[in-house]
């Protein structure tokens, strides 16, 4: 929407509460008289979860006031009124949503389903709007009232903290965004790419020569977008309602309709899985793909140790340095101690005191990388991973905002954890895909979703790697491929292919991370599954079915 119309800003949390929720048994209040004494006897009040009778009762009463916009009211009804009275004017206000007819579904305890009718108009134009949300309701801490407990997802299921709701002429034309064949990109037909083409939009709609239209957006100005110089200055809108279509320009981008169809599906059989597949001869991103509830955009901005997948640029340092090369010694004993850590293996893997990097390289082993940590500088990692793969400068421009990799100068034990992917050391699908890239040619291209010359965007830059040290990488990736821990899932993908397998341990969970990288012709793709366990678990499907189908 236009930059000079300001909207209500959704807040979360706000600091003046009327009565946060709160659980107990019950709450035994003594009424005093005038005098100090008690009167007729304790007055029970209810401390514990709202009755379904309460919740009922509590839910028609704020939906009454809601469809009356009359939204102090129906804030009253909330534990967070602030932050819900600022929403709901902004619901009849800003955004023009008018005529509001609200359905209670069937409740499921203190939980109550509904449906929203309603009208949007503005301009003369006027569109109907439809829609499902729910609601929960719960004990005020101090009122001891039932209460609707706030969240700004309560008024629209895509509403989040920091959101705002507004209908006017769109900030820029609409789009017609189009793979490398031509071929229309929607995020009904894929729905990962809904964030990004409305990104998209944002950055390219003015160049794309579109014409505006009517819109009910959600705008994002108080959201974070990431963390890289291409993040722009906040998230783009998100069109909920055309009420009067503009001329959409067209759009070209870098994927690929049949690339994204294939990560579309084989992200859809894990939960919080993403994957992001590339050109590795010119860095163009084929497909984009997340399954997540919280509609997160984890394959370009996710943040997460990449467990044994590192191991490529670790091989890539050591062999750099002369510390060994892939057919030279790197010895895999049960443990290895650094800086009075110790560091195991993978359950089941045997010891082998006359291993080649190779050899623990496709058997994925910990602690031959470990060993090498007191022969590597603090900064060795760090600078192979600039240097030679592009990564942690904070400068890639791929088009939309994506993070670029993470691997600190850190001291300590985490100079052998970042060898095998763990300490301070974060990636995401993007990062891996491109390092797997680079190992395959031996160049960094930094990837992009869209040409660089559409607005003249400097590519981040990186000398690459030797062509000695792409051999070894490539030898030792196809090893892991074919007779290492990742030829479970890569086999019968032909004899061009390469793999790396990882499982990353994360804070909290039950389960680690499970990771995957590898190639096919010129392909590579890499996935992560949050809570998925060992690479072949999860990751390693996911890319293995990318890979079978467009590699």
């Amino acid at each position: 929407m236009r930059r000079g119309v300001k909207g209500a800003v959704i807040g979360g949390v706000c600091a003046v509460m009327l009565g946060g929720a709160g659980y107990g048994a019950y709450n035994f209040v003594s009424a005093l008289n005038g005098d100090g004494g008690t009167g007729g006897g304790p007055a029970v009040v209810k401390s514990g979860p709202p009755s379904g009778a309460e919740a009922k009762e509590t839910a028609v009463k704020f939906f009454a006031a809601w469809e009356k916009g009359d939204a102090s009211t129906a804030a009253a009804y909330t534990n967070f009124p602030e932050a819900a009275r600022e929403l709901l004017t902004a619901y009849g206000g800003d955004a023009h949503i008018t005529k509001v007819h609200i359905t209670p579904g069937t409740a499921t305890g203190t939980t109550v389903p509904f449906t929203v009718k309603a009208t949007v108009s503005y301009g003369g134009k006027s569109q109907p709007l439809n829609y499902e949300s729910r609601l929960s309701v719960v004990r005020g801490e101090t009122s001891y009232r039932p209460l609707v407990d706030w969240q700004p997802s309560v008024v629209h299921p895509r509403l989040q903290k920091g959101d705002t709701l507004m209908t006017g002429e769109s900030a820029t034309p609409p789009i017609e965004a189009v793979d490398r064949d031509g071929k229309v990109l929607t995020p009904e037909k894929y729905p990962s790419l809904g964030p990004i083409l409305d990104e998209l939009r944002k950055r390219y709609g003015d160049k794309a020569g579109g014409r505006a239209g009517v819109e009910l957006v959600i705008r994002h100005d108080g959201a974070e977008a990431g963390g890289t110089a291409d993040t722009g200055d906040d998230a783009a809108d998100t069109t909920l309602l055309t009420l009067a279509k503009g001329r959409p320009g067209k759009l070209h981008t870098t994927l690929s309709a049949s690339a994204q169809t294939a990560a579309e599906a084989a992200v859809g059989k894990y939960a919080d899985s993403s994957l992001v597949a590339v050109k590795p001869s010119t860095g163009e991103i084929l497909a984009v793909a997340n399954h997540r509830d919280d509609g997160f955009d984890a394959a370009l901005l996710g943040e997460r140790p990449p467990g044994s997948t590192m191991k490529i640029i670790s091989a890539a340092a050591l062999i750099d340095n002369g510390l060994t090369t892939a057919n030279g010694p790197a010895p895999c004993p049960p443990s290895a101690v650094s800086e009075s850590q110790t560091f195991h293996n993978l359950k089941d893997l045997t010891p082998d005191e006359h291993a080649t990097l190779s050899d623990s390289f496709a058997r994925s082993c910990n602690t031959a990388f470990v060993k090498f940590a007191d022969e590597v500088k603090v900064d060795t990692l760090t600078k192979e991973a600039q240097e030679r793969f592009g990564l942690g400068q904070n400068n890639w421009q791929i088009g939309v905002p994506s993070f670029d990799g993470r691997v600190p100068a850190a001291g300590g034990p985490d100079t052998a954890a970042a060898l095998i992917g763990q300490g301070q050391v974060q990636m995401s699908p993007l990062n891996m895909a491109s390092v797997t890239a680079t190992a395959m040619t031996g160049a960094f291209r930094q990837p992009v979703i869209v040409p660089l010359g559409l607005d003249h965007r400097e590519p981040a830059r990186a000398r690459g790697l030797s062509q000695s040290t792409v051999q070894q990488l490539r030898a030792m990736m196809n090893r892991t491929a074919t007779s290492g821990t990742a030829a479970g899932v890569m086999s019968g993908l032909g004899v061009n292919i390469g793999a790396k397998t990882g499982s990353a341990e994360a804070d909290g969970q039950a389960k680690s991370d499970s990771w995957f990288t590898g190639y096919r012709g010129d392909v590579a793709a890499a996935a992560m599954v949050q809570d998925g366990g060992h690479g072949i678990d999860a990751a390693g499907p996911i890319v293995a079915s990318v890979l079978r189908s467009v590699g």
